[in-house]
């Protein structure tokens, strides 16, 4: 037969317990003021000198205007970025023109394109909602406002995207041999 020697737990402190309780508040009143704090923007920024704000609730400010068609909801757009937080930490920056589907990035990011004539540049503010929401993404706190500074370049429908795939998948299937009569091939 074993025994079992029970060892008592001491009783936690008081002081250790109100420290606690103290932190638990602190945590819940600070992510409460940085929920406002994005709202308090969204609100005075609203009011700012040539700010759009669109019935969703995203704001822009033309930078400089293009010219021409805008990018529908099937296009690729090709735009130099740059992504910040409030604070003006920079989250994101392409380093060269980047190729970007209109609907496989967030929705203020994806709405603002649609805006775009071809050749401008326009400062977005976008909401969480129209964000990453309540979800923490890479260094992107949760409940985050996002200012993006975005120029568009060009865009091409994505039918003629998947041809040109078509096209060089096609090429590489024939060896990387010239065809007869080509100007290259003789």
């Amino acid at each position: 037969m074993s025994t079992v020697t029970a060892v008592p737990i001491p009783p936690t402190k008081r002081s250790y317990l109100m420290w606690l309780w103290v932190g638990i508040i602190a945590a819940v009143v600070g992510a409460a003021a940085l929920a406002m704090q994005g709202d308090d923007f969204l609100a005075k920024n609203a009011r700012a000198a040539g700010v759009v704000t669109t019935a969703s609730g995203l704001q822009y400010r033309v930078i400089a205007p293009g010219a021409g068609a805008k990018p529908s909801a099937t296009d690729v757009t090709l735009v130099n970025y740059e992504g910040k937080l409030l604070n003006g930490t920079t989250f994101d920056k392409s380093q060269q023109p980047t190729p970007m589907p209109v609907n496989g990035v967030i929705p203020g990011f994806s709405e603002g394109l649609k805006l775009m004539p071809k050749g401008s540049k326009y400062r977005f503010w976008i909401k969480p909602s129209l964000g990453y929401g309540e979800k923490v993404t890479g260094p992107i706190p949760a409940g985050s406002t996002l200012i993006f500074d975005v120029e568009l370049i060009d865009f091409l429908p994505e039918a003629v995207i998947r041809q040109m795939q078509m096209q060089q998948q096609m090429g590489a299937g024939a060896g990387g041999r010239v065809p007869s009569g080509s100007p290259n091939g003789g």
